[in-house]
């Protein structure tokens, strides 16, 4: 058994009360972090409550949010997304989540997703596997791009979107030509979740910040997808692109990358 689990039952804790926040308080005030980026009254305060929490159950372990930062060690810490699905929440669509992770020297090494308005929760800890409301599940056994359901990342907004965005609607292009149906949620934690239960064949993301991708990257990786990053490496805290396959999706989906790479870097 990993020794990380151990630490599953803070974690499912935490997820558990900010899945209940989710559902019984509206999202309050917006702030503007930037270009049509906005951050919830309630992702504050779901970040405050659960880093008081995590801290008093866990002061060994230092934290990262997403809205306000890191306290403690950085060697191994919990890494939080209170909301990933900001934009969807605010209007009352369900795509979205609770992401938290515990990384260790630079690796997601346990992960818990919620689906506060899908019902849904999923575990994972490494060498430990995956699981949905309890039960194990697996990445999903599809060989051909031609049936393949992708989930792609959000567009960019902000600085420098328009050149950002060359290479996703590229790789939306390259997908749309190849694959059976391209989806974007809206939802990191919730793509790479349903990666690892096979109601997803690929779930590619380009950009990586911990709190977005952590949780789900153990998870996907216990159910036995491929998480690499552009290059076909070993997807880490560091890398810049995430791309979480089917095991024998995996070489031809990093293949549609670079073909898109390709395409967005000639019409520049």
């Amino acid at each position: 058994m990993s020794a990380y689990r151990d630490l599953l039952p803070v974690a499912e804790e935490a997820a558990r009360r900010a899945s209940e926040t989710m559902r019984r308080r509206p999202p309050g005030t917006l702030t503007v972090k930037g270009d049509r980026d906005v951050a919830s009254e309630l992702d504050y305060a779901i970040e405050r409550e659960l880093r008081a929490f995590l801290v008093t159950e866990t002061p060994e372990i230092g934290f990262l949010g997403e809205e306000e930062g890191r306290v403690g060690s950085a060697e191994m810490q919990w890494v939080l997304d209170p909301i990933d699905g900001t934009a969807n929440f605010v209007r009352g669509l369900p795509l979205c989540a609770v992401s938290l992770a515990l990384v260790h020297e630079r690796e997601a090494v346990l992960g818990i997703i919620e689906l506060p308005f899908l019902g849904s929760r999923f575990t994972a800890a490494k060498a430990d596997g995956a699981y949905a409301n309890g039960q194990r599940i697996r990445a999903s056994s599809t060989m051909r791009m031609s049936e393949a359901i992708v989930a792609v990342g959000d567009y960019a907004v902000g600085m420098d979107a328009e050149a950002r965005n060359r290479l996703r609607l590229a790789l939306a292009a390259q997908l749309a030509a190849e694959v059976q149906r391209v989806r974007m949620t809206g939802s990191a934690a919730l793509d790479l979740a349903w990666l690892a239960e096979g109601r997803l064949d690929a779930a590619l993301t380009l950009s990586n910040h911990a709190w977005d991708m952590a949780a789900g990257v153990v998870i996907a990786r216990e159910a036995g997808a491929v998480v690499i990053d552009q290059n076909g490496a070993i997807h880490d805290v560091d890398s810049t692109v995430t791309l979480a396959v089917a095991p024998l999706l995996a070489e031809a989906v990093l293949a549609t990358y670079h073909r898109a790479a390709s395409a967005a870097t000639d019409n520049r």
